[in-house]
């Protein structure tokens, strides 16, 4: 298991999405963790400025895409950081997608596991770094070469068969997409604005279709079915249940993606009623 105190809850946006002010009032709402997404590059900017910003606050990267991103570069960022803010910065990474990375060269698996031989070569720790992982096989090279697993735009169901591919020693943080929006057809054109983009993309359609969802689902821009499970949607009550179900099926963590265009009062409702774990 990780060493990190993440808390049950974080926030997940992309990497420039967070403001000083933004993860100061994410902390003291009680969140444990922020979860930089898009792909930031291996300066790995904004993190010290929100770590500056607050005083026990994790940051994380969720994730660093090894196509864009050297080792070696990305290493030195995590050094510089640790120094100044040890063990608060959890260095995540992952292969990003295949349609994206201009290489066919080397298949993702294999660059992963030569990327985190790097990683070990430049004294970053097999504790302080995570992977982003849907398959078996990654989940397994997460549970054996870091402290744990990243899955994105995953259901519960995911979440617990992670768990049983990882055992019970490893981090385990399931990220959830919601709208606080009581109107289910409003909601799902909220969540319509996100989710169709990854429905492009075979890594994840792969991963839902192994969850069972059918091509009609999987057909932009998404059943209803699938939209309402990627994004949950309804009142902060219903909504705290889909983020809390992730904790039931085994997470150690849940990373929160309001997609609210003002996520800020989202969360705040939403923290209420999430309870103190």
């Amino acid at each position: 298991m990780s060493s990190y105190d993440l808390g049950k809850f974080g926030v997940w946006r992309g990497y420039q999405g967070f403001t000083p002010e933004d993860a100061r009032e994410l902390e003291k709402l009680g969140f444990g963790a922020l979860w930089l997404g898009g792909s930031p590059p291996a300066e790995l900017p904004v993190v010290e400025s929100l770590l500056e910003a607050t005083d026990s606050l994790v940051v994380g990267t969720s994730i660093v895409n090894i196509w864009t991103a050297a080792a070696k570069r990305t290493a030195e960022s995590f050094h510089r950081i640790d120094q100044r803010f040890p063990g608060r910065f959890l260095l995540g990474v992952g292969a990003g997608h295949r349609e994206a990375n201009g290489t066919e060269a080397i298949k993702p698996y294999d660059a992963l596991v030569q990327y985190l031989d790097e990683l070990d070569d430049a004294g970053v720790p097999k504790e302080r770094r995570a992977l982003a992982a849907l398959g078996p096989r990654v989940l397994e090279l997460a549970r054996d070469r870091t402290a744990g697993a990243l899955p994105y735009l995953t259901p519960p169901e995911h979440t617990r068969n992670a768990r049983a591919t990882l055992g019970a020693g490893s981090l385990l943080v399931a990220e959830q997409k919601v709208v606080l929006e009581e109107d289910a057809e409003r909601a799902r054109e909220i969540a319509r604005g996100m989710v169709p983009m990854y429905l492009g993309l075979v890594n994840y359609v792969n991963n839902l279709r192994r969850l069972g969802f059918t091509e009609e689902d999987l057909a932009e821009p998404g059943s209803d079915k699938l939209i309402d499970t990627l994004a949950v949607h309804g009142s902060p009550a219903e909504v705290a249940d889909g983020v809390l179900a992730h904790l039931d099926a085994g997470a150690d963590h849940v990373a929160i993606q309001a997609l609210n265009k003002d996520y800020l009062p989202a969360l705040r409702a939403l923290r209420e009623k999430l309870g103190p774990r």
